[in-house]
């Protein structure tokens, strides 16, 4: 069944850019990382496989580009157009446990860190994951082993600081 690149792009880019902010952590660097790719993409529309669809291949293309990427960020602060207001009760307890798993995850690798997120967000079967990033199921287990590991650590480490003396309240 032919897709056009348009209603593709208009049915699918929702889910394209989920994934991608997945990878990446951040919003500016996920549009461009679903925009690169789709650009790819379609330069090859007509000669892409069409037996699983156009999804397949975009997605490994941004899976690609991602753990390619020369472009990294060489400072961790992110420009915004307006302070936001402070959250207060329990959407403040939310967001910091959000933003602590996204610091966590920006701790890993680039190739455990798509792996987490193809295993745990995405969902996918080792067998896929290991597809995907072009290597055996064993590594992705392994990948996936120590990046667990390295947030397991992370979290309790954190834990010990709150729960310590003098630690944060």
């Amino acid at each position: 069944m032919q897709v056009d690149f348009t209603e593709f792009v208009l049915g699918r880019s929702h889910a394209l850019l989920r994934f991608a902010y997945l990878l990446t952590g951040d919003r500016h660097l996920a549009e461009d990382l679903v925009q690169e790719a789709l650009v790819r993409a379609h330069r090859r529309w007509s000669g892409i496989l069409w037996d699983e669809g156009p999804e397949p291949y975009v997605r490994k293309t941004m899976l690609r580009q991602y753990l390619s990427w020369r472009r990294r960020r060489s400072f961790a602060e992110r420009p915004i157009a307006e302070i936001p207001e402070r959250p207060t009760g329990d959407e403040a307890h939310r967001l910091a446990e959000t933003d602590a798993m996204w610091t966590l995850l920006r701790t890993l690798p680039r190739s455990p860190r798509a792996v987490v997120v193809l295993r745990y967000y995405e969902d996918l079967p080792d067998a896929e994951i290991a597809r995907l990033l072009g290597c055996s199921e064993s590594t992705v287990r392994v990948h996936a082993f120590h990046a667990l590991k390295k947030l397991r650590a992370a979290l309790a480490n954190d834990r010990d600081a709150v729960s310590a003396p003098g630690g944060r309240s």
